[in-house]
């Protein structure tokens, strides 16, 4: 009876899989549309904290758009000691035609100091089109172009992209890279094709000034950790649509290892719990992996080769959306990397359910179930 239910459970996650594969080749990625559509003055929004080697690569990247209309672009830090000052000072040297300001902001008010920092920007704003945009981001040149013109179908609301992760240099973050350039952007468009979309990707989303105004501004977010999923989230509530640009970003970070790539899931896995408890909790079942090794440990003959069967499959088909989304450079020697990532998301996904308390940006805070963030007093014993 254990073999007859793991061999179901092993077969529903290689349909779900086949799903995510087929919506996925079926999106129109990395089709620009530039040129083709109407466009806007737009201010774009870049909070900022900290740099790494590859912070002034991914700004200096805003610095280079192809657009036609005025760009102001804002800069926010909440300490003019920050480093990545200099590099943004820079770079607005090496661009003196660009419309840029970096603006201190001291002291925010909110748990969240990006949205925070967000809050003030956004009353700097002069154009009515708002785009906002990590800090890791690189962007290509014609990115402006294709999510504004996109924005300003008449029913849009909000334009965010799929991003992917570059460049994995450690064993955990080509673990992490499978997460996002296989999983996250196939999952989400799986999500997409049964349901419309209601919520945001942070790394870049495109939106209009009085959307923002009408669910509160980014005043009402200040205290959640989620802010890109609220915002598509509350804008969707408007009955505006939410549209995925065929334009990929890249999302640059440091070095990580381990540890830091755990606890990185971990508050990924707890935000979503949060967001979206019931579809995270059933999201085991498409761990393919767990299904397939559960299935070759009953022992009988068709058992190992249903899970063997399977386990091919994932490793197929995650290098293949890798591929897809980073345009061929992910090697087939790598193969194996998808079931190493699986078996870590076990223990993730049991996490996200066994506490709520989160490590971001070098503080512990608690996470509320309506999403809210909250600091964790710190322990003064001796």
């Amino acid at each position: 009876m254990l073999s007859m239910l793991l061999g179901g459970l092993a077969v529903l996650s290689v349909g779900i899989m086949i799903w995510q594969a087929v919506v996925a080749f079926r999106f129109p990625l990395h089709r620009s549309s530039s040129g083709r559509g109407r466009v806007a003055p737009v201010t774009l929004l870049k909070p900022l904290k900290g740099c790494d080697e590859f912070t002034e690569t991914c700004l200096r990247s805003w610095f280079k758009q192809e657009y036609p209309e005025p760009v102001q672009i804002i800069f926010g830090v909440a300490s003019a000691q920050d480093p990545v000052c200099g590099i943004v000072h820079r770079l607005m040297e090496e661009h003196p035609k660009v419309d840029a300001v970096l603006k201190v902001f001291s002291p925010l008010h909110g748990t969240n100091l990006k949205v925070a920092k967000l809050v003030e920007m956004e009353r700097m704003a002069s154009h009515r089109l708002l785009v906002v945009s990590d800090a890791d981001v690189c962007a290509p040149t014609d990115l402006l172009s294709n999510v504004v013109s996109q924005l300003l179908v008449a029913d849009a609301g909000l334009v965010h992209c799929f991003y992917r992760l570059e460049p994995p240099g450690t064993l955990a973050m080509r673990c992490e890279a499978v997460a996002v350039n296989a999983d996250f952007w196939s999952q989400a468009l799986q999500s997409s094709s049964f349901r419309p979309v209601d919520f945001a990707l942070g790394a870049v989303m495109a939106f209009r000034k009085k959307d923002l105004s009408s669910i509160g501004g980014f005043e009402a977010l200040k205290n959640c950790l989620a802010d890109d999923y609220q915002i598509g989230h509350r804008i969707a509530g408007l009955g505006r649509h939410i549209l995925f640009s065929s334009v990929v970003v890249e999302c640059w970070s440091g070095t990580m290892g381990w540890g830091a790539v755990w606890r990185h899931q971990v508050r990924w896995a707890r935000t979503i719990r949060v967001s979206q408890p019931m579809p995270y909790f059933m999201s085991i079942l498409s761990n393919a992996t767990l299904w397939g090794f559960a299935c070759m440990g009953q022992g009988s003959g068709w058992a190992v080769l249903l899970g063997g069967f399977v386990l091919g499959v994932r490793s197929v088909l995650a290098v293949s959306l890798q591929n897809r989304l980073r345009r061929g450079v992910v090697e087939w020697a790598w193969f194996w990397v998808p079931w190493l990532k699986d078996i870590m998301q076990i223990g993730i996904w049991s996490m996200a359910f066994m506490g709520n308390t989160i490590e971001w940006r070098g503080e512990r805070m608690r996470l509320e179930r309506d999403g809210t963030l909250h600091p964790m007093k710190p322990d003064t014993r001796q």
